[in-house]
């Protein structure tokens, strides 16, 4: 159960974000909010794990983490994909040490019970003499992520075994994850593992930045402008849509200003172009011709930036995809993991130039990142004082500004512009709505009760 203090920052918090579009600063670097949201978010939201191209082969597996919870997540002899806890039932000790790799069993370097790659205990040593021929090994197989499910290569996980399906969770965002992770027959593929980093500062400032901040890039991103890396037009978010569904989801696309000329569909190579505009749908191809930049945030920590980037400042630009997740270390504290992504049928030219764009830009060493980063360590630093957490923080962007798109083809809450912070505080009010609301008001279908939320708007105007 919370605490009364931290239930009433949040139930006024809740209320805030819905009537005067502010959020608590004290949700952002505070060790009990952590607490509470590993159980509360994290143990009830379909969480990314990896992506299928990871693990091609049978016997492949990476290690991937929900919260603090570490899992094999790995294709069986029979290809299936499968997410074991990472976790010996005889003494809870590790039986997996290594990041990555192929192996058809996993032994406990311990006592050396060791299990399939279906998760199936096959092996305890001396077992006739220590346990008398009576150990059922059936009973003791690795223990299964509760929910596991892909969704166009991405491999997802949830703890709450009586969760929404996967697709109900992610609904109206579909449409867009398709627009980037749907586009060509053969699919993408990560290049190389993952690049990890961690940065002193508090997961939810990636997510939010991703979902809808395009505010910050005149300002956080100026030397890349002066470098000619980054649009030189101060109101360029301008030309794009920000856009967000249920559960949290949103992302922001913009387009090219006017009297500047950039390719269609992200600059993407001819093969790929005829093969998205087969298989997408017309209102999909309407959203994805005149992109410049998607950014965008599953909730509640994978983030996708779809981008048309120069690797210098005299090369034609180039589109790179990179997939972020902001794993929590602490409320202070989390591991960025950069993937780079690229369909797998694009010309060796297009994958190196598209990979020598994002390297320059993102990724663990990329200009902008240390720029980002910066902010975060700073943000959090400050909003972990004792009067600091006083604050509101003002999500008002937008309002009376703005109304929704009426003209948009695509499904969701839609507005005619990217500076804006409708998706910041949709991801911000349904993340404390599962903070506010306890394991037994909630649903099961990724939503509060109404009778459950309908009670804590009430205490917090009460």
């Amino acid at each position: 159960m919370l605490r009364n203090e931290l239930r009433q920052i949040l139930e006024k918090g809740l209320h805030d974000v819905e009537s005067d579009w502010t959020v608590p600063a004290a949700i952002i670097n505070d060790p009990e909010m952590h607490d509470a949201e590993r159980e509360r978010v994290f143990g009830r939201s379909w969480v990314f794990l990896a992506h299928e191209s990871e693990i091609p082969e049978r016997g492949d597996y990476v290690v991937r983490y929900i919260s603090e919870d570490q899992f094999i997540v790995c294709r069986d002899e029979d290809g299936q994909v499968r997410g074991h806890l990472n976790s010996c039932r005889h003494r809870g000790m590790q039986v997996c040490r290594a990041e990555m790799g192929n192996a058809s069993h996993f032994r406990c370097p311990y006592h050396g019970w060791t299990y399939n790659n279906k998760g199936s205990l096959v092996g305890v040593p001396a077992g006739r003499e220590a346990y008398g021929n009576k150990l059922d090994k059936s009973l003791w197989q690795l223990k299964p992520v509760p929910k596991l499910d892909t969704y166009k290569g991405l491999i997802f996980g949830c703890l709450d075994p009586d969760a929404q399906s996967l697709d109900d969770y992610l609904g109206d965002m579909k449409f867009y994850l398709d627009i980037v992770l749907d586009r060509s027959d053969a699919g993408l593929e990560v290049v190389g593992a993952p690049q990890r980093w961690v940065v002193d500062a508090n997961w939810k400032l990636g997510a939010d930045n991703f979902i809808g901040d395009a505010y910050h890039t005149m300002m956080t991103h100026r030397s890349m402008v002066e470098l000619g890396l980054a649009p030189p037009d101060p109101k360029f978010a301008l030309y794009g849509e920000h856009v967000h569904t249920e559960h949290g989801h949103g992302l922001g696309i913009i387009g090219p200003p006017p009297g500047i000329p950039l390719p269609e569909f992200l600059g993407m190579p001819e093969n790929i172009v005829e093969q998205l505009q087969r298989r997408l749908s017309p209102e999909q191809v309407e959203v994805f011709r005149p992109v410049a930049f998607i950014h965008g945030t599953v909730f509640p920590n994978l983030s996708i930036g779809n981008f048309l980037m120069s690797k210098d400042h005299v090369s034609p630009p180039t589109s790179f995809l990179t997939l972020r997740l902001w794993h929590p270390l602490g409320p202070d504290k989390m591991e960025i993991m950069s993937f780079f992504l690229v369909e797998k049928e694009a010309p060796d030219w297009y994958k190196e130039e598209s990979y020598q764009a994002y390297v320059r830009t993102f990724g663990i060493s990329g200009a902008f990142e240390q720029d980002d980063a910066e902010n975060w360590r700073s943000i959090t630093r400050v909003l972990g004082a004792q009067y600091a957490k006083t604050m509101e923080l003002n999500y008002q962007m937008g309002r009376g500004v703005y109304e929704p798109d009426p003209d948009w083809p695509g499904p969701g809450n839609a507005f005619p512009m990217d500076y804006a912070e409708a998706n910041q505080r949709n991801f911000m009010e349904y993340w404390m709505q599962l903070m506010v609301t306890d394991p037994a008001s909630h649903t099961g279908n990724g939503k509060v009760s109404d009778e459950a939320a309908a009670e804590a708007l009430a205490r917090a105007e009460g």
